[in-house]
């Protein structure tokens, strides 16, 4: 029996119950998870040898193997495709992709929460709200609920540094309410908070109510002064709400998601609509680009929700899918957020016109990201042709040395995949056998470490570079081809070399220049990637300089030692463990009561001899 014979065989013995099926390839790897009402006519499906599109077709032909997991309900399987998807992130699944990583606010789930930026959105109990499409408008947004609210804007933490300081200068601003003091309640500061976060999700009308009914209050008890600061907050919001723009009827709270796809790439654009005002949009790169089936647009959308962005009442869709999907991811969002989510096509009125308004974007987003890949693919195939490499290169690794003094040396790897920096694959080296500065040894020495990995199961480091690119000229690029040759590695390796006002000027192979002043996406390219080494290292040589300067300051106490300092450090930041008292210092695995006062009483000693 051939491959597909056994596979067909095998898929008509299953169930028809609901469940989910995780495809794999010859060696094992997850390629592909699904969910099904009836896993024996789904799976059975892809083994008939008619395939909706060519990239269901790629996936089938490298299918060897398939398990199953049998579900109760279809939610259950629902929820279980969800998880396994973010755990395997099989090669064909759709998956988005951020455009740029957005930021979002969080507000912690403490005692007294915490309103911060982030560009993660994790699964915890915090709530979340965004993305924004900028750090910059996130930054506002929080500045401006903080200050209406007079939160702290102060990275104390409490209730652990309530008493410990005084209060900052915002307090007599009026810009705080400074629970620092001791004067404020967790109950009243999260009063506050909530308030914040009706703001932030859109619902000012909501919150001016309950702003009004707190002043009135306020003014009946002769309260003048609470009266007034409520006023000043209400006063606010209106010039807020009045610079939203108006798009729907002022009671709609809804989420639109529309999905532009020509083959090449994908894009799934949402827009967010509070009280009628548009609050946020946000548009998301689908990996794999083609989009064969609109139902698996409504497990990203699923998963969008799924890390704690606030479900909205009403989601329009600006693409078709299978009624039956639509239903069960309503039902889904309804069990997890507490309330009836309805989920529609849109097809007229308002409503189309918003779905229509995210599908522009999304199209403009691909066009813009089109056009910025071929002038990328442009910069590598002239890189390739100005270097003599056989074929552009897809994964270049560049090389930089930073240090401070004769200290903290490190070595840092950048890496560019496809013509974009990939922040994930980032490693840095301590330089560990060098006496003092030696460019050329510490760049040996950090190559020597990480060609060692090429091809082992490391990420990033097992990866093998179609380029190495060196900060430096002639001395490194001959300094590091031995180590390549020695290992066995035939990997182009060049110099990137500076003018007299440390700008990028040349590319060198250890015997000639190549100049790319006059070849303007090519020197722009590598100037990037230059400055962007360079940055990295001297980032971690300074970290590496800062963490040795705590630890020597901690190793002063009597009883603290290197390893106590280093259990110290990371356990607490050292301005909090200046600040701790010994009953909270003792709690830290490794540091005995003894050794907790000790500290207490150093960093008192010093504060009082300053």
């Amino acid at each position: 029996m051939t491959v597909i014979e056994i596979l067909r065989a095998k898929a008509n013995s299953l169930p028809e119950t609901p469940g989910v099926y995780i495809m794999k390839d010859a060696s094992g790897n997850i390629i592909y998870v699904g969910k099904s009402k009836k896993l024996k006519n789904r799976v059975s499906s892809y083994f008939t040898g008619v395939h909706s599109s060519l990239k269901t077709a790629r996936m089938v032909s490298l299918v060897r193997d398939f398990d199953f997991i049998v579900c109760k309900t279809e939610i259950e399987a629902l929820t279980l495709e969800n998880v396994l998807i973010k755990k395997h992130s099989p090669k064909y699944n759709i998956k988005l992709k951020d455009a740029k990583s957005y930021p979002y606010i969080k507000i912690t789930a403490e005692e007294y929460p915490r309103l911060i930026v982030t560009r993660e959105r994790g699964k915890d109990k915090g709530k979340y709200f965004g993305p924004y499409q900028s750090a910059s408008s996130a930054y506002t947004a929080l500045e401006t609920v903080k200050k209406i609210f007079s939160l702290p804007t102060c990275k104390r933490s409490f209730p652990r540094d309530i008493g410990k300081e005084r209060p900052c200068i915002y307090r007599d601003m009026g810009r705080c309410i400074a629970p620092c003091a001791g004067g404020v309640s967790a109950e009243d500061y999260r009063e506050l908070v909530r308030c914040a976060s009706f703001v932030l999700d859109g619902n000012i009308r909501e919150t001016l109510a309950s702003l009004t009914e707190d002043m009135l209050a306020a003014s009946e008890e002769l309260n003048f002064e609470k009266a007034a600061t409520v006023r000043d907050r209400i006063n606010a919001l209106k010039r807020l709400s009045e610079k939203q723009k108006v798009v729907d009827d002022l009671k709609i709270m809804r989420d639109v998601f529309s999905v532009y796809t020509d083959g090449s790439i994908g894009i799934l654009a949402t827009l967010s609509v509070r009280e009628g005002s548009l609050v946020g949009k946000a548009e998301f790169i689908l990996s794999g680009g083609e989009v064969t089936s609109y139902s698996d647009l409504l497990n990203l959308i699923l998963g969008y929700y799924d890390s704690g962005v606030t479900v909205p009442k009403e989601i329009l869709l600006g693409f078709q899918a299978d009624d039956e999907d639509i239903s069960l991811l309503s039902e889904y969002l309804t069990l997890v957020s507490g309330r009836r989510v309805e989920i529609r096509h849109a097809e007229r009125g308002n409503g189309k016109a918003l779905c229509d308004m995210a599908y522009e974007n999304a199209r403009e987003l691909a066009r813009v990201t089109k056009e910025k890949d071929e002038r990328e693919n442009k910069s590598l195939i002239r890189l390739s042709e100005l270097l003599g490499l056989p074929y552009p290169p897809k994964r270049i690794e560049a090389y930089d040395i930073s240090n401070v003094g004769d200290e903290a040396i490190v070595a840092s790897m950048v890496v560019s995949d496809g013509g974009k920096m990939k922040k994930s694959d980032y490693r840095s080296f301590k330089i560990n056998t060098t006496d003092g500065r030696d460019d050329y040894a510490s760049m040996r020495e950090a190559l020597t470490r990480r060609l060692l990995h090429i091809g082992d199961s490391s990420p990033s480091l097992g990866e093998r570079p179609d380029l190495i690119l060196l900060d430096g000229g002639e001395g490194h690029v001959n300094t590091v081809k031995p180590i390549l040759e020695s290992l066995g590695h035939d990997i182009p390796v060049f110099g990137m070399m500076k003018d007299d006002f440390h700008k990028t000027r040349a590319m060198t192979d250890g015997e000639k220049e190549i100049s790319i002043a006059l070849e303007m996406n090519v020197y722009t390219f590598i100037y990037n990637i230059q400055e962007e080494a360079h940055r990295f290292a001297y980032l971690n040589s300074q970290s590496n300089k800062l963490k040795t300067l705590t630890s020597s300051l901690l190793e002063k106490i009597k009883g603290i030692g290197k390893k106590k300092a280093k259990l110290l450090l990371s356990a607490m930041r050292l301005s909090d463990i200046k600040i701790a008292s010994a009953e909270e210092l003792s709690k830290i695995d490794g540091i005995s009561k003894s050794d907790a006062e000790n500290i207490s009483a150093y960093f008192r000693k010093i504060g009082n001899d300053t």
